[in-house]
C-alpha cells in the first residue's frame, strides 16, 4: 500500500562501515534498559523544553547520547511477519496490525501504543482512508486520557506545534470521511508510562489505520517530566523558536573561514587543535544544465578526519538531492539546484581534516569552496562524522506478497559504536508503477526481532498513498519525482534530529523489494 525510498545518516566512532545480508527475526519483547554502572543521576530533567532544544542543537548528529536512550518504533505493520524466511514475513496487511483492543463499558479502544518510561514520543506517522474516530493519550497509568483527538489526524491535536512540527501529507483532504496523512514532530515525554488507542468511528467496517510512532526509552533512574498542555502553553515561544530554526536554520558561528578555488583532485587541508568543520559551501562555476548534471554525479566527494576516511560520496547525493542534484533543503543542508549547495553538519577532528574534490566526468570541474570551523570541545561520546554511499543496479522487485519470491534488499549494516542520523535514497524506476510497497526493517545491535519494522517506504519518508509528489520539510521529503506513475528517477529523503538512532555495535537496516508490478529498480544511496 506504501512506499519508502532511503539513504542513510550516521555518526561513528571509529567503526566500518559494511554492506552486508543477515535477518533473524522473532517477537519484539518488551524494551526495558537497565540502569548502567555509573550512570550520573545527576544529569538534568528531560522534559518537552529539553527536547524542543535537543532537536535544533547542531552538535547532536556527533554526540553519543547521555542520558542513554534506546530508539524503537511501533507501527500498523501486518502481524503475520514473524520469522524471515517462513512464510508472512512478507505480508503486506499493513494497516490493520495494533497492540490489543481494550473493551470498556462505554467503548472500545484499539491500543496502538503502550510503553513504559522513562520515554518519550518523537515521531508519530499516521494516515488512513477516513479520518473518523478519536486518539487518546493516557500519561503515567492514569485512567482518563491527558490528551484527546477527535478525529485520526495529528493536525487536530489540542495545540498548534507549528508548520515545522507538523504538517499534513500531498494528498491529504480536509473533510474527515476522506483520505488523509500527517507527520508529527512534537516531542512528547513521559516519566512512567504511555498508552495511545484509536476509538473508531464504525468498528464494523474495515478500514485501514496506518501508523508509526517513533520513541525513546531511556536507562532506568533518567528523570523524565511527563508532557502536559499546560507546559506546552507556557513554552510557546520556544516553540515558535524551533519552528523558526528548523524552518530556517540559524547560520553557523565560525572561528575560521577558508575559501579556496577548486578543480579536479583538489584537496583543502586544514589543520587544528580540537576543532569541528560547521559549514562547508560549494559553489560551482556557472555552466549550462547538462554540465551541471554531469559534474555534480560524476565529482566524488572525500574527506578525511585525523588520517581515517570518513566521507564518500558524489555532489549530488550528498547533499541530498540525488541524481543530477535538485533543489533541497532540510536542517542538516541546503542545494538550489544551480550550483549552490552547503551543509551544517558538525565534523569534529583532533588534529587535521582533509577534503578532497574528484572529478570522473571530462567536463571541467571548477568551483570555489568554504569551509567554516569553530573549536569543539571532545569528550568519550564524541563521533566522527560518517557519510558513504552505495548503488545497485536491477535489483528485483516483487508484486507476490506474502509469498518468499520477495528479497530483504540490504541498506546497510554498520559495525561499530554511533547514531544513525538519516539517509537518502536515489531511485530508477524501471516498473511501469509504484515500487515501495515493502516496508523498512531496522536491527539495533543483538536484538533477533528489528525494533522498527516499517509499513510502505513513503511512510518511512514521511509521505503517504504512492504515487508521490515531490515535497521538502525541516527534515527531508521527496526532492524529485519523475513522473506521476513512480516510473522513472525519484529521490527520497530523511534525516532526523530527536528521532536519531544510536547504537552501541551494530546497526543493521533492511528493506523489503515489493511493488505493484514484478520488475526491476536501480538504487543509489548515502548514509550520514
Amino acid at each position: 500500500m506504501k512506499t519508502h525510498l532511503l539513504t542513510i545518516l550516521t555518526m561513528i566512532g571509529g567503526t566500518s562501515f559494511a554492506q552486508k545480508i543477515s535477518a533473524k527475526t522473532f517477537k519484539q519483547p518488551a524494551i526495558v534498559i537497565e540502569k548502567r554502572e555509573g550512570t550520573n543521576t545527576s544529569d538534568p530533567e528531560v522534559s518537552f523544553a529539553t527536547l524542543l532544544k535537543e532537536m535544533v542543537n547542531p552538535a547532536n548528529n556527533v554526540e553519543f547520547p547521555t542520558p542513554f536512550y534506546r530508539s524503537s518504533q511501533v507501527s500498523s505493520y501486518d502481524r503475520s511477519s514473524v520469522v524471515p524466511g517462513k512464510t508472512g514475513w512478507f505480508a503486506d496487511d499493513d494497516g490493520f496490525g495494533y497492540v490489543r483492543l481494550e473493551i470498556g463499558k462505554s467503548r472500545c479502544e484499539k491500543v496502538l501504543f503502550d510503553e513504559e518510561g522513562p520515554g518519550a514520543v518523537t515521531r508519530i506517522w499516521l494516515t488512513t482512508s477516513d479520518k473518523r474516530g478519536t486518539l487518546r493519550f493516557y500519561f503515567d497509568h492514569s485512567r482518563e486520557p491527558q490528551i484527546l483527538i477527535p478525529a485520526y489526524d495529528m493536525s487536530r491535536f489540542p495545540l498548534s506545534a507549528g508548520a515545522s512540527l507538523s504538517y499534513n501529507h500531498t494528498h491529504y483532504k480536509n473533510t474527515l470521511e476522506h483520505t488523509g496523512g500527517n507527520t508529527f514532530y512534537l516531542p512528547i515525554p513521559y516519566a512512567r508510562h504511555l498508552k495511545i488507542t484509536l476509538e473508531e468511528h464504525d468498528p464494523s467496517v474495515r478500514v485501514p489505520h496506518y501508523y508509526q510512532i517513533g520513541y525513546r526509552t531511556y536507562i532506568q533512574g533518567t528523570k523524565v517530566k511527563s508532557f502536559s498542555l499546560d507546559e506546552m502553553r507556557q513554552s510557546q515561544s520556544l516553540l515558535q523558536k524551533v519552528n523558526n530554526d528548523l524552518q530556517d536554520p540559524p547560520a553557523p558561528v565560525c572561528k575560521n573561514e577558508i575559501s579556496k578555488e577548486v578543480k579536479s583532485n583538489s584537496i583543502i587541508h586544514i589543520d587544528g587543535k580540537d576543532q569541528a568543520v560547521n559549514k562547508l559551501s560549494i559553489r560551482l562555476k556557472e555552466m549550462n544544465d547538462e554540465q551541471y548534471r554531469r559534474v555534480v554525479n560524476g565529482t566524488r566527494l572525500q574527506i578525511s578526519f585525523d588520517g581515517t576516511s570518513c566521507v564518500e560520496s558524489t555532489l549530488a547525493h550528498f547533499f541530498g538531492g540525488g541524481d543530477d542534484s535538485p533543489q533541497t533543503k532540510c536542517w542538516y543542508f541546503e542545494n538550489n539546484g544551480k550550483g549552490w549547495m552547503e551543509c551544517w553538519w558538525v565534523m569534529p577532528f583532533k588534529k587535521q581534516a582533509e577534503i578532497r574534490f574528484i572529478c570522473e566526468e571530462d567536463v571541467p570541474f571548477e568551483a570555489m569552496a568554504t569551509v567554516g570551523t569553530a573549536d569543539y570541545t571532545w569528550t568519550s561520546n564524541t563521533l566522527y562524522f560518517h557519510a558513504t554511499s552505495k548503488t545497485e543496479k536491477d535489483i528485483k522487485v516483487s508484486k507476490e506478497y506474502n509469498t518468499l519470491n520477495p528479497i530483504d534488499w540490504n541498506f546497510i549494516t554498520i559495525d561499530g559504536r554511533g547514531v544513525y542520523v538519516g539517509d537518502m535514497l536515489a531511485v530508477n524506476n524501471k516498473l511501469p508503477n509504484w515500487f515501495g510497497e515493502g516496508d523498512e526493517r531496522i536491527y539495533v545491535d543483538s536484538e533477533p526481532f528489528p525494533s522498527f519494522m516499517g509499513t510502505g517506504l513513503e511512510d518511512y519518508y514521511n509521505c503517504s498513498w504512492a504515487p508521490v509528489v515531490p515535497f521538502l520539510t525541516p527534515f527531508g521529503g521527496v526532492p524529485r519525482a519523475h513522473d506521476k506513475t513512480s516510473h522513472g528517477k525519484s529521490t527520497w529523503l530523511r534525516t532526523r534530529n530527536t528521532d536519531a538512532i544510536p547504537f552501541n555495535h551494530r546497526l543493521h537496516f533492511d528493506f523489503e523489494m515489493e511493488g505493484w508490478s514484478n520488475g526491476t529498480v536501480d538504487y543509489s544511496t548515502v548514509s550520514f
